[in-house]
Parts: C-alpha cells; sequence; structure tokens
C-alpha cells in the first residue's frame, strides 16, 4: 500500500516565536519514504532533533510573522499486519526496557483509575483477545463529536462524558490497556478513511514481541496508516507546538491511496 500524503500549516505568529514541528511520517522500517519534500519558508532557525522511541524527527522552529508549512510525501507501508488479537500478553518480567514506561500512567492517560472497571468488563480474557474487547468497547460506546474537547481532556473526562476525537479515543484505549498491564502508547498518523481528514491519534499496544496498531475509532486500517510519532500521550505527539502566542488561520491534510 503507497499513500500520497499532503499537509498545509497556515499560522500568524507573535514576533518571534520558537515553535516544535513534528508533522513528517517517520522514516522507520515498517514504512518506506518513497520521496518528501518540507517547505516552511524562511526561518531564524531550524534543526532537527531525534522524536520519543527515535521514531521521526522533530524540528524546532524560530520566526515571526506568518508561517506558511507545505508538506508532502509518497509512503509505502510494509508494515506486518498480523491479527493482534491473536496474540498473547508478554509477561511484565520479560518485557524489554524500552516498553516499561509505557505502563505507567502520564498526563492524559491516568491508567491506575481503570484498574478496577477492566478487571469487572474484560477479566474473563487476556491478552491481544482483551485488547480485541476493549476496542470494540469503545468504539461501541462513545460517540465521535468533532470540537468536543480540547487541550485539557484527559481520558477519564473522556470516559466519563462518553465522547470525543480521535485523541480522546486513544487515550481511552491506551488507559485501558496500561491498567491491564500492556505497555501502551499513543501514535500520530496519516490515515486512510478519516473523516474528517486531518492528522489521526490511534493507540499502539506491545504483544507477542511486537508493536500493533489499533484504532478505537474504527476508521483507520493498520495497513493504511503512515506513522508519524509515537509517545505516552498527545503531549508527546502535537504537529505543533508553540511557545508564544500563534494563532491557525489554515489547516488542511489529504491522504490518498496510490499505485
Amino acid at each position: 500500500m503507497k499513500l500520497a500524503i499532503t499537509a498545509a500549516l497556515d499560522y500568524r505568529l507573535g514576533d518571534p516565536v520558537d515553535l516544535m514541528l513534528h508533522i513528517e511520517a517517520a522514516a522507520i522500517p515498517e514504512q518506506l519514504i518513497v520521496n518528501a519534500v518540507l517547505d516552511v519558508g524562511n526561518c531564524e532557525y531550524f534543526a532537527r532533533v531525534a522524536a520519543q522511541d527515535m521514531i521521526g524527527d522533530r524540528i524546532w522552529l524560530r520566526r515571526g510573522g506568518e508561517l506558511n508549512v507545505r508538506y508532502r510525501t509518497t509512503v509505502e507501508i510494509q508494515r506486518d499486519l498480523t491479527d493482534y488479537r491473536t496474540l498473547d500478553k508478554v509477561p511484565m518480567h520479560r518485557l524489554p526496557g524500552e516498553t516499561v514506561q509505557y505502563l505507567n500512567e502520564s498526563r492524559y492517560c491516568p491508567a491506575n483509575k481503570f484498574i478496577h472497571f477492566v478487571q469487572d468488563e474484560f477479566g474473563d480474557v487476556e491478552g491481544g483477545a482483551k485488547i480485541g474487547r476493549m476496542r470494540d468497547w469503545i468504539e461501541t460506546h462513545f460517540t465521535y463529536v468533532s470540537g468536543s474537547s480540547d487541550a485539557e481532556t484527559g481520558a477519564l473526562d473522556s470516559f466519563v462524558e462518553r465522547q470525543g476525537v480521535c485523541r480522546d479515543y486513544a487515550h481511552v484505549m491506551v488507559s485501558l490497556a496500561r491498567a491491564a498491564a500492556i505497555p501502551a502508547r499513543i501514535v500520530s498518523v496519516y490515515a486512510l478513511g478519516v473523516e474528517p481528514q486531518d492528522f489521526h491519534a490511534v493507540a499502539e499496544v506491545f504483544l507477542g514481541g511486537a508493536w500493533h496498531l489499533v484504532d478505537a475509532t474504527g476508521m483507520a486500517k493498520a495497513g493504511e496508516m503512515a506513522k508519524i510519532a509515537v509517545g505516552r500521550d498527545a503531549a508527546d505527539i502535537s504537529f505543533l507546538t508553540a511557545y508564544g502566542e500563534i494563532e491557525m488561520l489554515n489547516q488542511r491534510v489529504t491522504v490518498e491511496a496510490v499505485a
């Protein structure tokens, strides 16, 4: 599967502003970057720094006035599409060191508050079957409502309100998995099937010795996503973080399948 991806971001900035940009599809073994062009205009400063788990790059920018970002790429997905529902949970004492942080609570994912719910609702199954039941439960009980959450909304808020956008679905999925002692992280992706089309957030769980993508919204398939970034929660995968005054003027993302 090849994906043709474009992103356009237009912002009005204070003078000057430091920004962290994270919109490029990651160059990792499970996806081949066939070609890519990134244009951020004239900036006072531009530097790449490694992102979480060495997946992708963050970009430091500094500039004032208007910021106009244009990105386009073609990505060939080469991901293992093993059905995670059939996989076993890795015993905690056998987990690789890099997965341990994804067992713990984080800002938007207070996993410990979900332990009793997970035991009561999903305690009769284990491993990938448990993750599958969690994913299905979220999709069935939640309503996707654009604009229903903000930067302060965490998994517990979304769980109570039973609504949200993709990041909220992913936060709940990550929290439930961690409450079951299964490492889980959030992933920003470009994906087919997302409505409205935008940067998309999904969960990724560690089962059977590997990471597996799980979209609780039901909109995207693992073989039709290009990873941008991974992290503990949405704070780690933001496509744009501004450390100063900023106003969004326009944002547009397209993802299409190509031969």
